[in-house]
This record gives structure tokens, C-alpha cells and sequence, in this order.
């Protein structure tokens, strides 16, 4: 299914609950826009991203965040999401929402999290927007550390995962980047303070950091 929340934000893709791994990889029809009802088809040439934890990299560590007046944004994260943008990254965010699978809160929750999110940020400068509803003890390809929600998006966005970033405050989501093939950043900020770095290529204070080593390591260009 996949969701618009407000006229000019970015997508939100969203799977069904606990997919089996297969399912989950084998190759689906482009996605339609529920506008114009036309396939939304792959840019061409590939481009690079930087694929982005949400709680405890763009924003506060909230648990099981349901509430959209709960959202603050880590300093420094619209700017530094700006100038990644700039040189040519495309912005996606890749989260785990376990709380729909527990019961905890509904997709029309997360949704209202997300617009609250885009509007702190200043516009529409996340490309798309990856969720996995599944709970831990579900089955499931997508649930980071399994990189399906990020070969989804390299499919339908015609993303080059070679020349891509995974940002993020936990182990899973350094792991998540390293099965999808991308480079990947710690951050200390949300989990980050407890995590273990192995794995990851560098460890950075904060998103705004992070953005900083992106920048001055590798060029979006082909």
C-alpha cells in the first residue's frame, strides 16, 4: 500500500505485517500515483542516498512515539539535510515501527508523526519515507536488520547502493546498510550513546557531523 499523507510530502510506503523473505525481494509492478494513476518509474542515471534512521537520528528518542506534539528535531538536522540534498543525495528514511504490530498505535499515528516530522523540517526534503510495522518476534524481510526496506527503495527510487549512506543510532541500522551494500555512520545521539560502533565505518556526534564526513568523503556525482 502506499500512502500520501499531504499534498507535497513524500511518499510512505508501507507493506503488509510480516512478509515472508521471499515475498519481500521478489520484484513488484512500479508504483502508481494515486493522482494521475500513471507507473512511478525509476530515475535513470542511478543516484546515491543516505538512507536515515528517524527516532534518535532526525529526532528525539521517543518511545513508541504516537504523538505528533512529541516531535523535536536534533539540532542541526533540516540544514544538514539541506546540503546533502544539495550535492545531489537523495534523502530516505528506513524505520522500524513495532509499535503497530504490538498494538500500540496505528499507521494514521505514524502518519501524524511523519507530517508533524516533514513540517519541523521546513518542506518536503525526505524523498520517501520506509516503515516496517512488524514486531520483533514476526518473521519478516524488512524489520532492520534485513535490508529489504532499502532494496525497495533502491528499486522503485533507482538508487546506487554502492555509492549510498546508512545514518543511524543503533547496531541494526549499521548492520542494515552493510547487507544492502551501502557505507554506514553512527550517530551517538538516541541509542547511539550505548551502541557498539563495530561495523560502523565512522562514528559521529550528531546527524549534522555525520552529514559533515558524507560531504567531505564521497561525491554524489556518477
Amino acid at each position: 500500500m502506499i500512502t500520501l499523507d499531504e499534498p507535497g510530502f513524500p511518499w510512505i510506503f508501507l507493506d503488509q505485517p510480516g512478509p515472508t523473505p521471499i515475498e519481500a525481494l521478489i520484484p513488484s509492478p512500479s508504483p502508481i500515483h494515486p493522482l494521475t494513476h500513471s507507473p512511478i518509474h525509476p530515475m535513470s542515471p542511478p543516484y546515491p542516498a543516505v538512507f536515515l534512521d528517524r527516532d534518535g537520528t532526525l529526532m528525539e528518542e521517543v518511545h513508541y512515539c504516537r504523538d505528533p506534539d512529541l516531535v523535536r528535531i536534533i539540532d542541526g538536522v533540516p540544514e544538514a539535510l539541506g546540503r546533502l540534498r544539495a550535492a545531489g543525495y537523495r534523502l530516505v528514511i528506513i524505520t522500524n515501527q513495532s509499535g503497530i504490530g504490538r498494538g500500540y498505535f496505528n499507521a494514521a499515528d505514524f502518519e501524524s508523526v511523519q507530517a508533524r516530522l516533514y513540517s519541523l523540517l521546513g518542506g518536503p526534503v525526505i524523498d520517501a519515507t520506509y516503515f516496517c510495522p512488524d514486531a520483533p518476534e514476526a518473521p519478516s524481510s524488512r524489520r532492520k536488520p534485513e535490508p529489504g526496506m532499502v532494496l525497495e527503495a533502491a528499486r522503485d527510487l533507482g538508487l546506487d547502493l554502492a555509492r549510498s549512506w546508512f545514518v543511524g543510532d543503533k547496531a541494526v541500522d549499521i548492520e542494515c546498510g552493510r547487507r544492502a551494500g551501502t557505507r554506514s555512520i553512527l550517530v551517538r545521539t538516541g541509542h547511539g550513546h550505548s551502541e557498539d560502533p563495530a561495523g560502523a565505518e565512522f562514528v559521529a556526534k550528531d546527524f549534522a557531523s555525520a552529514a559533515n564526513i558524507i560531504l567531505r568523503t564521497s561525491d554524489a556525482s556518477p
